[in-house]
């Protein structure tokens, strides 16, 4: 019926007399539905020209009399000027609405009248929800074009679709078309750059709650374009915007494909810009894992008449009964889990959910169908999120495969991943612990790295470093270690991984919870119940055989030459690996041997320490306030081989051959530099205990002032300051006390200069009758050189001892003597 309609008004001229209601029927009456209205994705806005929708009645036109439809097109234009009535005005801009469904050449008519677009715009301030609808459509129309995208942001679109849907009640229809517009907008890098100034980016994080999917499938279309700029991406964390978007990918049920893809994206740039970005997308529940293309996973072999195993190689006990021809009884055992029956606990539930589902989509060849095809791009870091059960599953998956630059990704996405201990834990139950050792033995050096890499990040965990210890991993990083052409970031991550192994500090942990509390029941059994059974004795033989290669000489020696000639970093490991030894051996032959010294003169001796040592005093401290990092590694490794060498003072035979006049020198000087302050612990009580064994006695004041100085008071005047504890704090101002009474010297000027005054002043106010006490007697001591009274009195302490004297506390005579000594 609509090509008669045309058949008959061939004539042009006679558009202007055509009736309204036969006008508008020519354009409405083909097309009624607004789902017809093109979508844009973050990939880029659909063309009209290319939709195959198009409305036939239109094209009836444009093949029989074009200039009859120009004709229709310039009469509805002018309709949409303001001197007409406002009903004439929406049916008008329906009807253009319509007309511009028809593909590019209808909306090319369309924007041949100049000023037509700035009516459009004007019209998204009518009260008509209908009008509003109309006018966001024809705007959604014409900016799916790229020619005409500048022209409706310059005809003040955006800010009129900003304040439309700012309004309290709007209908669902009006928001979808207005979100549309926003969403083709976006798609233009300069003109995303101009939306993200304005208040777009938190009304699309808001209409993310909105009831209709389409409103937010257009959101999320928003923000994966803005999040395509990096300069947005910190407005849009602090906006709450990953939360938002990760409950679309997390849950199953929510949202529609677009939604998920969009999402998707959005997160996908967020993680690519930032580590701290990444680590909020994995506490949401998702791990980012590598694409490496459905191609890669040809190679994976499932053992089908195997007897079944969990994930981390715990094996199943197996009951008597009838098994399968075909291997499906073993195959299927895993999937039938019964908490209550089989009493796996809920991490090793997942741990075999996860697997089977990736293991599977891997057989049928159906995993990243979803994804985009790998093969067509090119970028070698194409990312995917999945949620953190199935990604953790991909991942071990991957480490099985024979492609060595998926194991690396894979390898390196469980290293970015492992950020808490229920990611380290994950992937312990997933079994990725074997698979990384195993690689440990690769002669691909990439995949060499990475797998030390992730090994480094898992061993942070108590429980996971004993699993990994349990799978022999000593062997082949001391293999690594003995190499001396090893890159420096293998040996540094290699030898961490043994520090932690060794960590005696984690030693007595494991030991603690292994065993009842107060008479309690076990509150956390690691070394038993995070261990298969099964396994308990022979890891209790590989540990052995592991740490006895520890003691080789060959390996100490090796230590001792990273003690010697490295990066403070690599120096603490080092250290902390040879006390190990110390504890172990206590001849200690073998590190004698080795010429320890040299290695410990050379941690103790740190350039940046001798260069801060050569400055002024203020200079000094602009420049350790500049080296900050640098101040605390260099902290960290003096401190490890202090510990050390107070370990190795106890054997005879080192002690004769130190040169111990030497030694304390070097860590005098440490104890006066500018290291941070809770390092000196262990320089302190090395330099004490090497001067106490001294054959030369003679400057044992001197040295013990210098600890008191530079060590005990400031140590005590951080717990004064800093500690919540009531007891702390009245332990550590007695223990002051102590020391200034017996006279120490330079102990008054000491406290001065940490600012210890102000906590004092505190500490007689708030404090207990014993802190009360101590305050008092050190600020009295104080009071007694006249320098120190002006900062006692701006500290407060007049009214406070005021108060005291008038109250008649208790030691309010004390309080008395103080108050006389000030200039009051």
């Amino acid at each position: 019926m609509f090509p008669a309609v045309f058949t008959v008004l061939t004539p042009s001229n006679l558009s202007a007399f055509i009736p309204i209601n036969t006008r508008l029927s020519i354009f409405s009456k083909p097309n009624s539905k607004l789902s017809l209205l093109p979508r844009v994705s973050s990939n880029g806005p659909d063309s009209t020209s290319q939709h195959s929708s198009s409305l036939s009645g239109i094209d009836a036109v444009e093949s029989t009399s074009s200039g009859l439809g120009d004709g229709y097109v310039a009469l509805f234009v002018r309709m949409l000027g303001l001197d007409h009535d406002p009903l004439d005005r929406e049916q008008a801009i329906i009807a253009l609405w319509k007309y511009s469904l028809g593909g590019k050449k209808c909306i090319d008519t369309i924007m041949q009248f100049p000023g037509c677009i700035n009516l459009i715009a004007n019209l998204l301030r009518s009260e008509s929800s209908a009008t509003c609808e109309a006018a966001a459509g024809l705007l959604r129309s014409i900016s799916s074009v790229n020619l005409y995208r500048n022209a409706v942001a310059d005809s003040g679109a955006v800010e009129e679709i900003n304040r439309l849907l700012r309004q309290l009640s709007l209908a669902t229809e009006v928001k979808e078309q207005s979100m549309g517009t926003l969403w083709n907008l976006s798609v233009d890098e300069n003109l995303c750059r101009r939306m993200a100034k304005s208040d777009i980016l938190p009304l699309s994080i808001k209409y993310l709650d909105d009831e209709d999917m389409k409103v937010k499938e257009a959101a999320g279309g928003i923000l994966a374009n803005l999040a395509l700029n990096r300069n947005n991406h910190d407005a849009m964390v602090e906006s709450g915007v990953i939360p938002k978007l990760a409950k679309f990918l997390i849950s199953n049920s929510e949202g529609s494909k677009v939604i998920k893809k969009e999402a998707r994206n959005a997160l996908l740039e967020l993680v690519k810009d930032d580590d701290y970005y990444r680590i909020l997308v994995i506490e949401e529940g998702l791990v980012p894992v590598p694409l490496i293309g459905a191609a890669a996973y040809k190679s994976f072999t499932p053992r089908l008449h195997a007897w079944p195993t969990l994930p981390d190689g715990t094996e199943i006990e197996k009951t008597p009964g009838r098994n399968s021809k075909f291997g499906a009884s073993e195959l299927l055992l895993g999937l039938n889990i019964d908490d209550k029956n089989a009493n796996i606990d809920e991490a090793k539930v997942n741990a075999i959910i996860g697997r089977t589902q990736q293991q599977f989509l891997a057989r049928i060849g159906a995993i990243e169908m979803e994804e985009k095809t790998v093969s067509e791009c090119s970028n070698d870091q194409l990312l995917t999120l999945l949620p953190w059960m199935d990604g953790v599953a991909r991942l071990v998956l991957i480490l099985e495969l024979e492609d060595k630059s998926a194991i690396v990704r894979s390898a390196e996405s469980i290293a970015g991943a492992c950020i808490n201990e229920h990611m380290r834990i994950a992937f312990k139950e997933a079994g990725a612990i074997k698979h990384l050792v195993r690689l440990l033995n690769c002669d691909h050096n990439e995949v060499q790295f990475a797998a030390i890499q992730a090994l480094e990040r898992l061993s942070a965990s108590n429980i996971v470093c004993r699993m990994i210890e349990a799978e022999g991993v000593l062997h082949p990083l001391i293999s690594i270690l003995k190499s001396s052409e090893i890159a420096e970031p293998v040996v540094e991550k290699a030898l961490n991984i043994v520090a932690q192994i060794l960590d005696p500090s984690k030693e007595m942990h494991l030991k603690f919870y292994d065993g009842p509390v107060n008479g309690s029941e076990k509150m956390f059994d690691t070394a038993k119940s995070e261990i298969p059974a099964g396994l308990r004795t022979e890891q209790a033989i590989s540990e052995t055989n592991s740490r006895n290669a520890i003691l080789e000489s060959d390996f100490i020696a090796r230590l001792v030459e990273i003690l010697k000639s490295s990066s403070p970093s690599l120096q603490e490991k080092a250290a902390s690996v040879l006390e190990f030894v110390a504890l172990a051996d206590q001849t200690l032959a073998s590190v004698i041997s080795a010429d320890i010294e040299s290695g410990l003169n050379s941690v103790f001796q740190q350039k940046l320490l001798k260069i801060s040592a050569d400055m002024e005093s203020d200079v000094e401290e602009q420049f350790s306030e500049a080296y900050t990092i640098e101040f605390e590694e260099a902290g960290r490794a003096i401190s490890a081989a202090s510990r050390l060498m107070t370990r190795l003072l106890d054997n005879e035979q080192f002690r004769h051959k130190t040169d111990s006049s030497h030694f304390i020198g070097l860590l005098r000087e440490i104890l006066r530099s500018r290291i941070p302050l809770y390092h000196k612990d262990w320089v302190a009580a090395c330099l004490v205990k090497l001067n106490f064994l001294s054959s030369s006695n003679t400057s044992s004041d001197p040295i013990n002032v210098e600890v008191t100085l530079y060590e005990t008071i400031p140590r005590l005047l951080e717990q004064i300051k800093n500690s919540f504890s009531r007891e702390t704090q009245e332990n550590a101002v007695v223990e002051l006390n102590r020391i200034v009474s017996e006279g120490v010297v330079d102990s008054s000027g000491a406290i001065i200069s940490e600012g210890a005054i102000y906590p004092l002043v505190k500490l007689i106010e708030e404090g207990s009758e014993k802190a009360v006490e101590a305050s008092l007697a050190i600020l009295y001591n104080l009071s007694m050189d006249s320098d120190n009274h002006s900062a006692i009195v701006v500290a407060g302490a007049v009214p406070a001892l005021r108060r005291i004297i008038l109250a008649q506390r208790p030691h309010w005579e004390r309080a008395l003597r103080l108050l006389r000594n000030l200039p009051t």
